[in-house]
Formats: structure tokens, sequence, C-alpha cells
């Protein structure tokens, strides 16, 4: 479906809709098969071949169209939003709204996730705020509590030499 029945499924504006895909909060569009018949102005290669402006590469007798999906989309064609994209941006409004947040704040919890770097830097900005315990103290609180458990356990179970014997007739 068009951008515009999509916003209005989701209860948002198109401008809105484009806005949150432009933060990263859609899933990544689906490329077309592109051949080499479809280059235009200001494409780089096409089907693996340098292009001059508004040339197209020749393609050899019998080849098949080549995809080029690196390449950004081409100009002039739209996004259909498919049911999946739908609930995907369902799911980040709802949960914009259950924890009052922006779509930038959403979006870059996604990139703590998705980027290790990022991941290290906020954790490191965590601990140095007091958010966050540092690695070797949650490891030394572990053992501990373990430790704690496993004193309690031994104190409430019966020492075999309190235990009274059977005798045997």
């Amino acid at each position: 479906m068009r951008i515009t029945e999509a916003a209005r499924r989701l209860d948002m504006t198109p401008r809105m809709l484009r806005y949150r895909e432009s933060l990263g909060l859609l899933p990544p569009l689906r490329h077309a098969v592109r051949r080499a018949s479809d280059a235009r102005v200001g494409d780089a290669r096409v089907g693996g071949a340098r292009v001059g402006a508004g040339r197209v590469a020749p393609r050899p007798a019998g080849a098949q169209p080549a995809a080029v999906p690196s390449d950004p989309p081409l100009a002039g064609l739209h996004r259909q939003f498919t049911d999946a994209d739908l609930a995907a941006v369902a799911l980040g409004v709802s949960l914009e709204r259950r924890y009052d947040i922006s779509p930038v704040a959403l979006a870059f919890g996604i990139r703590v996730l998705a980027d290790p770097r990022v991941r290290a830097e906020v954790a490191e900005l965590g601990r140095r705020i007091g958010r966050i315990q540092p690695p070797p103290a949650r490891a030394l609180d572990f053992e501990q509590e373990r430790a704690q458990r496993l004193l309690r356990l031994g104190e409430a179970a019966p020492t075999p030499a309190a235990a009274p014997r059977r005798r045997a007739f």
C-alpha cells in the first residue's frame, strides 16, 4: 500500500511516517531488481559497469539484468508498505507512548542495541554517573550472593550426626 493509506491506518500523517523512516524506525526498504535499461543520469554503476552521464552500459547478448542491491532505489519509485511494516511502526509508536519517549529517543535506543561501539560508550557513561555498576563489582556480588545462599542451605539441613539412628533387628 502507498504511504497515504499506511499513514491513515496508523492514524498519523504521511510526513510523520517519512520522519520515522528517516530515523530508521521502519524496516529497511526492499530493493527491486534493477535492469541496465533502468539507468538514469547520476547512477554511478549499472550491472557492475561504469556509466557515463545519461548513457547506459551495454549488456552482453543473452545476459540477464543485474541486480544492484547496494544502489539506492530509483527516483520516482515509491515505498510500498506491507502489513509487517505497519505492525513494526505500530510497535514503535506503542513503545513511545508507554515509556513517554520521542521517536528520536527510540531510534537512539535501537542504535545502542545494534552498534557495539555506541553500546560500550553509553555503558561507560552509565558507570561514570553511577547508574550501572562496574562489571567486576557485579561479578563479585553474584559470587557473594551464591556463597550466602549455599551457607543458608547448609544451616537448614540437619547434620548426619544429629539424625537419630535406626536399629537393625
